[in-house]
């Protein structure tokens, strides 16, 4: 199988696409765009290696359940949302594998059998694989968000691409909540997405450093008040290898500039 590229992409809010919204729905875009991405691929993958936003620890976390539960880490929504189901499977092979390369190239990581999908996995993959049915293993975030670490991370996994793996890191290029809330329109958001989006079409090296500075790109701590939905990205970067990034999707949502990338 040849490699198959790498993905940043948006999980919206909460459990945002399988909610009722007045017209013109403001997610709409974004859904149409996951129910698409890996299946306009030219080969199924054969697994999944999901790089949650919404899974932070102090040691890099990898899941070997084989059968996931699902974990509504979200709040104050409908309670049809707290019934929804996805049930794909673990891969325990592949985990202990991920884990083994992870220890084996200096990043300290453990195996988790308790983890389940958090919605950060669950509500863009049951738009994006509604049936359910390629394995689906995670990957957390270590909560410093380290960005040259988090690169580390992301190149010691580069190789499975190799084996028909699609690593997908699963986050928000624009997260401040407070504002998306109010609704009112962010110029902000439009000038971080523009650097953002230079950054990850520059070819590899000047990337990886532009990354390592995200926070003098222009209101980087306004879009991101806490940059766990955009550390994502920097495992995405790594895992990219040499493959120069494009951007795939982009849209105004709640009032700010939203992107999706491609590498490879």
């Amino acid at each position: 199988m040849s490699k198959l590229p790498v993905f940043f992409i948006p999980h919206g809010g909460g459990p945002c696409f399988f909610m009722q919204w007045p017209e013109p729905n403001p997610w709409k875009k974004m859904e149409l765009f996951l129910a698409g991405f890996i299946t306009e691929l030219p080969k199924r993958p054969v697994a999944l290696l999901v790089i949650s936003a919404h899974w932070e620890a102090s040691t890099i976390g990898v899941s070997t359940s084989p059968t996931p539960q699902l974990i509504y880490d979200y709040h104050n929504f409908p309670a049809h949302t707290y019934k929804l189901t996805w049930p794909a499977q673990g891969d325990h092979a592949l985990a202990g594998r991920i884990e083994q390369k992870l220890s084996a190239d200096g990043v300290s990581c453990e195996l988790n059998a308790e983890r389940g999908f958090d919605h950060g996995v669950f509500v863009p993959l049951k738009v994006a694989v509604p049936n359910a049915d390629i394995p689906t293993v995670v990957l957390s975030l270590r909560s410093d968000f380290d960005p040259e670490f988090h690169l580390k991370v992301g190149a010691s996994i580069e190789c499975f691409r190799e084996e028909g793996v699609l690593i997908i890191a699963s986050g928000m290029s624009y997260h401040n909540l407070q504002v998306m809330r109010s609704g009112v329109q962010s110029p902000e958001s439009g000038a971080f997405d523009a650097w953002l989006t230079e950054t990850v079409q520059s070819e590899a090296l000047i990337r990886d450093v532009q990354l390592q500075s995200w926070r003098r790109a222009p209101f980087a701590r306004f879009c991101h008040p806490t940059e766990e939905h955009l550390a994502p990205l920097f495992v995405a970067s790594g895992a990219a290898g040499y493959d120069v990034g494009r951007c795939i999707f982009t849209d105004r949502v709640l009032g700010g500039a939203i992107s999706a990338y491609r590498f490879g």
